[in-house]
């Protein structure tokens, strides 16, 4: 195979983006009452959205399944030769199904759209071929098609496909206008996006209140002991009688303890406890706790109001939305 070597490649690469750009003004220019339409169905779905599709539609349908279920429409994508094998058991009469072929004559999507109908399932197709078998067995049709392919040879799927995936986008886009879809939702389905969030709350909003490994300023050792082992904290809060903190032990404290000799039970809490240890205050940014225990290598710490009266305890994975790490041995 003979490479040119004057080829100018980044003409090529414009030309490219050219032709997607006009295959998405012309998908444009056709979206009509079908549209509208499968956003009725799409949205009375009172079950899920599956998608299918073979080869680069269904990776296109893989991403739009995704795109459908972060953004508030239960979705999920099902391989048509999966399905013929078994996977249909999936499906309910209350689920809509998003059928993605650019020709319309995907034999094995085409295969089981008859039996998914059987279910009682509703069919949306998504196809460039209006006349095709895929819209014959749909109850109603995307119109997605394109006059070339950005393939020199018009063979490999490519303005198609953006076509299909950004009709894909605006099918999610509506449906998250249409039902009301909120920033407050899309935190809820996106935790792993949502630390910046967190870390500009303050403190109080991630603090542990309830049944703290606590103990007072008379305790001996082995009430503190006890009081570590039971609070699954790694930390016991030692206070003073004005409910101020007077110190902590750590699970880290107790393994030095025992390095440097016997521990004796009876002795007072406060003889071996670290004195005034650093605190978070509840008005306190999490970002400006976490960058103290990162920095420090602290993962709990005391939480005391403005005048230092204790108030709960903060652990570092509740900061980084990791759940309550548990350090007990139960």
């Amino acid at each position: 195979m003979a490479h040119d070597t004057n080829m100018d490649l980044l003409g090529i690469a414009r030309e490219v983006l050219d032709i997607e750009i006009e295959g998405l003004t012309l998908v444009r220019d056709q979206l009509d009452g079908g549209f509208s339409q499968a956003l009725e169905k799409l949205g009375a779905c009172r079950g899920r959205v599956v998608v299918s599709g073979i080869g680069k539609s269904g990776l296109v349908g893989r991403k739009i399944a995704a795109t459908l279920s972060s953004t508030g429409t239960p979705s999920f994508f099902l391989h048509p030769v999966e399905g013929a094998h078994g996977d249909m058991g999936m499906l309910r009469a209350e689920d809509v199904i998003l059928a993605i072929s650019n020709s319309g004559e995907t034999d094995e999507l085409n295969a089981i759209l008859p039996a998914m109908r059987s279910l009682g399932a509703t069919i949306v197709g998504i196809t460039g071929g209006e006349d095709s078998t895929l819209a014959m067995l749909s109850d109603v049709i995307i119109p997605v098609r394109v006059e070339r392919e950005a393939c020199p040879l018009g063979l490999a799927p490519t303005a198609s496909t953006t076509a299909i995936l950004a009709v894909g986008d605006a099918l999610a886009v509506c449906l998250m206008r249409k039902n009301g879809f909120d920033q407050k939702d899309f935190k809820r389905f996106h935790p792993g996006g949502s630390l910046g969030a967190r870390l500009s709350l303050s403190v109080i909003e991630f603090m542990h209140t309830d049944a703290l490994p606590v103990v007072d300023a008379t305790a001996p050792l082995s009430g503190a002991l006890d009081a570590l082992n039971d609070g699954g904290f790694g930390l016991v809060v030692i206070l003073g009688a004005d409910n101020k903190v007077l110190g902590v032990i750590s699970d880290g404290d107790v393994r030095r303890m025992v390095c440097s000799g016997p521990l004796d039970p009876t002795r007072p809490a406060v003889e071996v406890m670290t004195a005034k240890p650093r605190t978070a205050i509840v008005s306190e940014p999490s970002s400006r706790v976490l960058d103290i225990m990162e920095a420090h290598q602290i993962t709990v710490l005391p939480v005391v109001a403005e005048d230092g009266l204790f108030q709960g305890l903060i652990h570092l994975h509740d900061l980084l939305g990791k759940g309550r790490l548990k350090f007990s041995a139960h």
